[in-house]
């Protein structure tokens, strides 16, 4: 597959995607290792919905991830562990060491009853043995579904269930900052509603005591003592199930979506490659944790199937200071750094000293991922991580879409901050009205949908096809609809401007509430904001927003003046918020996501009706919102 080295190659490649992307796709797919090829690349029906890519194709992912490399990368580190503590020593684990683990890890799953098709829950921190378990389910055919090692045991219990795992992998507890946290209990407790799990390998890695049920808990250590350090590749279909990886549903019930083991690892690996230029011998650094999608496809499985060496870090990015992501990247000479706009924001409050403790010549790419990065934060990212010299690919992608589908290319295209700017090749968006009509040309503004598939989309929600069609597919039927609402300016670049249910209708006029809270952003005080809808007289809808400065602000009044007087001047009069609540922290899934529900539900004055906030990393802010309501 030709490399895109420049925006004339993009032009071609995007062409050559649209024109025939069935020939584009087979050009990509080429360059993996297939037991059998596909009998036909294409089946698809959006009115179903149904997809299917790489029709009769045979393979296995690890051997795409593993195997290939070690003819010439035997000796060549796959992944670097950073562990949360700095005085522990980093791990790094070759290709050879990787396939050997894996395979036993698979060969401990075996000698555990797992066979082909049979669901395990991976409840681990982020260590490599997190890492090692995703691929030894690939391995041997089994459907991992990762819980992030922070949800509770609520959590646990509805993801478990509704997977139907066999087995679940954990450890004794984990580790980030300065908290210790004990998993197990967490899994005894979720347990006792989940009658399918037969049984509970357990880790032993931060050595808390733990109880172990005799005849359902084993430990990991016992275990991979048996377990040889080869495994032949389970024989994979192309669409037979890879994972499950829930992700949250308006309606509180988490989707389940379903990801398949061809089209995936084709998306992936080709994503990764093109979006972050990725060059052999290059330190690629994501610091998602592998309980998300981020972690999925840019932490395992896309960098390892490129034969990149990956990095997995264990801690935050405030401990043991605010200085602890440049001390990584100085301490393993990072290339490319892909991180979150949430945590971007948090570090630029930190004195810039704690940029300057640290050599960052070694950066080459930056990235964003999780939510549409604000101009401030990208401009700081930009001069003061960059150096001004990095390109940001600012990459927008769903669980659901499996890999990034909107994003600059490195040193290819055209940098906009705040701007996703263009589709990758493959990628068909159209921007729709509220009436179901395709937007066109450019200077425009709508819902953003996909109305060609793409080789990694998720094929279903686990047991609910039906709740699949409704939330994806219904809204605009032949369409793939996003959720998410944009902005094309006058180039074709793409903004995303937030959630259609974080879009709100003033007087008759869509405002995106990302844009609002870029505007309020810039404000110097200004370290963070959310800004909801919530029902007003005159206006239909009016603007709430949530604000948190870098210090408590002396006179409220004076700022809340000045914020929107400065709303007022970069979007219009129109989007000045009519409420602003200063707070100190907002209501946030461990991920980093803001759970708007929680604060339209106080704007709205519904106090009582907040729902489960049991996944927010601090829930006692949510009393103190609600207290401080306006």
């Amino acid at each position: 597959m030709k490399k895109i080295a420049s925006q004339s190659d993009y032009l071609q490649a995007y062409k050559n995607s649209i024109e025939q992307p069935e020939k584009f796709w087979v050009e990509v797919a080429e360059d993996f290792v297939w037991k059998k090829k596909w009998d036909s690349v294409l089946e698809w029906d959006f009115h179903k919905p149904e997809v299917k890519w790489f029709i009769g194709g045979k393979l296995n992912i690890t051997e795409n991830c593993i195997d290939r490399h070690l003819a010439d990368k035997a000796n060549q580190t796959a992944i670097i562990w950073e562990p949360n503590d700095p005085q522990k020593k980093a791990q790094h684990i070759t290709y050879q060491q990787l396939h050997d683990e894996v395979c036993r890890v698979a060969n401990m799953l075996k000698n555990n009853g797992i066979k082909k098709g049979d669901r395990v829950c991976i409840y681990l921190p982020m260590i490599p043995e997190a890492a090692y378990a995703m691929l030894a389910c690939a391995r041997i055919g089994a459907v991992h579904s990762v819980v992030f090692a922070g949800f509770s045991s609520g959590s646990l219990v509805d993801r478990i269930n509704d997977a139907g795992c066999k087995v679940v992998l954990t450890s004794d507890g984990s580790s980030r900052g300065e908290k210790k946290i004990d998993l197990k209990p967490i899994v005894d407790e979720a347990l006792q509603k989940c009658p399918g799990v037969e049984k509970t390998i357990v880790l032993k890695y931060t050595n808390s005591k733990v109880s172990m049920q005799a005849g359902r808990d084993v430990w990991w250590h016992d275990e991979i003592k048996n377990a040889k350090p080869t495994c032949e590749p389970e024989i994979m279909d192309a669409e037979d199930l890879l994972f499950i990886l829930y992700t949250s549903g308006s309606t509180g019930k988490p989707k389940g979506m379903v990801h398949t083991c061809g089209g995936y690892m084709v998306y992936s690996t080709y994503t990764f490659q093109t979006v972050f230029q990725y060059q052999q011998g290059q330190v690629y650094w994501c610091t998602a944790d592998i309980g998300w999608i981020t972690g999925h496809s840019y932490i395992v499985y896309g960098p390892l199937a490129a034969g990149a060496t990956t990095l997995m870090f264990e801690g935050i990015p405030s401990w043991p200071d605010m200085g602890r992501f440049w001390q990584v990247i100085e301490k393993h000479k990072v290339n490319i750094f892909y991180t979150a706009p949430t945590a971007i924001r948090s570090l630029e409050k930190a004195p810039l000293s704690f940029v300057h403790q640290s050599d960052l010549h070694s950066l080459k790419v930056l990235g964003s991922v999780g939510e549409p990065i604000n101009e401030e934060a990208w401009h700081w990212y930009y001069e003061h991580i960059g150096r001004s010299q990095c390109p940001i690919v600012d990459t927008w992608w769903q669980t659901e879409t499996g890999g990034i589908m909107i994003s600059p290319i490195a040193n290819v295209t055209k940098l906009k901050a705040a701007f996703a700017t263009l589709p990758l090749p493959g990628v068909q968006p159209a921007v729709m009205d509220e009436k179901g009509n395709e937007v066109l040309p450019n200077g425009v503004e709508g819902r953003l949908t996909i109305k060609f598939p793409w080789p990694s989309m998720a094929r279903t929600i686990y047991g609910d096809h039906q709740r699949f069609k409704e939330t994806y597919f219904s809204t605009f039927p032949g369409k793939y609809f996003t959720g998410d609402g944009c902005k094309r300016d006058d180039e074709g670049f793409y903004r995303i401007t937030g959630r259609v249910d974080d879009i709100i209708i003033v007087s008759g006029h869509n405002m995106g509430t990302a844009e609002i809270e870029s505007a309020i952003d810039e404000h110097a005080a200004v370290c963070e904001t959310a800004v909801v809808g919530y029902p007003h007289d005159v206006k239909g809808q009016g603007v709430y927003a949530y604000v948190i400065c870098y210090e408590p602000p002396t006179d409220e009044e004076k700022l809340r003046a000045e914020i929107r007087e400065l709303v007022s001047k970069i979007i219009g009069p129109i989007a000045k918020p009519d409420k602003i609540q200063f707070v100190s922290g907002l209501p946030k899934t461990r991920s980093g996501k803001i759970m708007r529900r929680i604060l339209r539900k106080v704007a709205e004055g519904e106090m009582n009706n907040l729902g489960d906030t049991s996944t927010l990393t601090d829930p006692a802010v949510v009393d103190e919102i609600k207290n401080g309501a306006l």
